[in-house]
């Protein structure tokens, strides 16, 4: 199918593809989408809501020029929708630009279409088949052979324009070479599939982007031709306005848009639905509202009247090919995926924290439109329980919560006005507040002095570890506030100190008290030791006038 392609550095995690994606051909592995090529219906969608330009569009152009190189003719099929995408442009002035490009020649599309109309005209007024529905959209096929396959027998076997007008191209060219372009993603998987009928297939975009390469202009000059009443294919009924089917027994409707054809099929498949002519396009409004034209060039009223505008009332000069070089087999594409037992189902569920039903909110966020379809998918590998939005949310949040509620430290959030937008239950033990209710959305003025928290707001510098009394409180706090510019929040951490402070204060009052007690023994003792030496001194001048004498007597003697 090589298509479309991720560039994976761009997906962002979003899920917006698989939510639009009407199959759920997408596969999400490490946070990373990817197609499921087996599932996929090539309708575009995922190329066109992708936020972040992810899914890309493979580029055949390099192919078209190697084909150039060859020196076999080149002929381009384009396709009539054409008209609502280049402004004002006709025919003649496309050729005109795609030959300076090196094509040989430049037909239309609707040439081939000319064949189909007449081939399903011819099976209608044959009526042997039941319910008839258009096979010229490759995506509506590939949906069918996919994912309806009990209904192939409804696709009309018929080649798609594209393929009969490259076809009738080939037979009238020998050795030509033939490139389809047009508004569509899935022709390009169909061009692979042709069996050499078509040896490549750009877009409109692939090639306004090469003529802006080669600096070629087209000339705004239209050339409108009565012999031309299948340029009314691209649009929604464009089919059935080219067609003459007569009286016959068949009810005639035009569905497009994935999720009415969908629909169409289901109803089909119930087998109510019967003897009815059904011009299907995947696209809304058909062709000129394909992947492409939406994307880059969505005007869906002023593209209807450009292809109106420009379809004549009479079929195209051409000869009819016989019936056989028509026809168009449709074979059934299986799946490989495998729907697990309840119990399973139920297993993951509850992995997914469903554990009683009014918990599958059904809400599609993760893509899937119900809670155990995304289960199933888990279980086939394309998708992941981080998924569910709502899941991680209320996993975020009561982790959150429980962080906040079991924290020692009290928390107190506020915005921008200083307004107090949480605050947990160690903050209110700390503020004396009885509940969160009583100062939620008021002004942090009613608790604190806000004056730390202006500063922070002012300056974006946070505040780290102030010590600080609450008189108001008796309480002795650190604290810390931290300004988040993303979230325009500012956060305030209030750590209880005063049991600390407490017990600092009693051990600064005991060592006051330890060296008053010091200083008192020391004085004490100094005393002492003075009354000691003074009356070791009275003693020792005593004795020592005592021995003066006795010495000055024995001297006398």
């Amino acid at each position: 199918m090589e298509c479309l392609t991720l560039k994976k550095s761009n997906c962002k995690n979003c899920y917006k593809c698989i939510r639009n994606c009407p199959v759920k051909s997408i596969r999400f592995s490490g946070n990373q989408a990817y197609i499921i090529e087996n599932e996929c219906v090539l309708c575009g969608h995922c190329f066109v809501v992708c936020p972040q330009d992810a899914k890309q569009i493979v580029d055949e152009t390099e192919k078209v020029k190697v084909l150039m190189q060859t020196g076999e003719p080149v002929i381009a099929s384009l396709a009539p929708s054409f008209i609502a995408n280049y402004d004002g442009v006709g025919l003649e002035a496309m050729r005109e630009a795609l030959k300076k490009l090196g094509f040989t020649d430049v037909e239309e599309t609707a040439i081939g279409a000319t064949m189909v109309k007449r081939e399903y005209e011819r099976m209608v007024k044959q009526a042997d088949q039941d319910v008839i529905i258009t096979s010229c959209c490759h995506c509506v096929n590939l949906l069918i052979q996919k994912h309806f396959p009990q209904l192939l027998s409804c696709l009309a076997g018929v080649l798609s324009p594209m393929q009969a007008h490259c076809r009738d191209i080939k037979k009238r060219v020998p050795g030509a070479k033939t490139v389809f372009i047009g508004p569509c993603i899935a022709k390009k998987d169909e061009a692979q599939l042709s069996e050499g009928l078509v040896d490549a297939a750009l877009t409109f975009d692939e090639l306004t982007a090469w003529l802006k390469e080669k600096n070629i202009p087209i000339e705004q000059k239209s050339d409108a031709d009565e012999y031309s009443r299948a340029r009314f294919f691209p649009t929604s009924g464009g089919i059935l306005k080219t067609m003459s089917p007569g009286q016959t027994d068949y009810q005639y409707m035009v569905i497009d848009g994935m999720e009415n054809c969908i629909a169409a099929l289901r109803d089909i498949e119930s087998g109510k639905v019967h003897k009815c002519f059904i011009e299907m396009s995947a696209c809304a409004g058909s062709c000129i509202g394909g992947p492409v034209m939406e994307k880059f060039h969505r005007s869906p009223i002023r593209g209807y009247m450009s292809v109106t505008g420009y379809a004549g009332s009479k079929d195209f000069l051409v000869e009819q090919p016989s019936q056989s070089d028509l026809v168009k087999e449709f074979e059934v594409i299986l799946q490989n995926n495998t729907i697990p037992d309840d119990e399973k189902i139920r297993e993951t569920m509850l992995q997914m924290g469903k554990t009683k039903p009014e918990d599958e909110l059904n809400c599609g966020s993760c893509g899937y439109n119900t809670c155990r379809e995304k289960a199933i998918a888990i279980l086939q590998g394309k998708a992941e329980i981080s998924m569910c939005l709502p899941f991680l949310k209320e996993k975020a949040e009561n982790i959150s919560d429980t962080i906040a509620r079991n924290s020692p430290n009290g928390l107190i959030v506020l915005n921008e006005k200083l307004e107090v937008q949480q605050v947990n239950l160690a903050a209110r033990r700390i503020l004396n507040l009885r509940s969160a209710e009583d100062i939620l959305g008021d002004q942090v003025v009613r608790i604190m002095e806000p004056a730390d928290f202006e500063q922070v707001l002012s300056t974006g510098r946070p505040l780290r570890d102030k010590r600080e009394y609450l008189a108001e409180y008796g309480r002795y706090v650190e604290k810390t506030i931290v300004y988040d510019k993303d979230y325009k929040t500012l956060l305030g951490i209030l750590r209880d100190v005063t049991d600390e402070e407490m017990q600092r204060e009693k051990k600064e009052d005991i060592s006051r008290q330890t060296v008053e007690i010091a200083d008192k023994v020391v004085d004490k003792q100094m005393r002492i030791v003075q009354e000691i030496a003074s009356l070791l001194g009275e003693t020792a001048a005593e004795t020592k006038i005592a021995l003066t004498k006795l010495k000055e007597s024995i001297s006398d003697e």
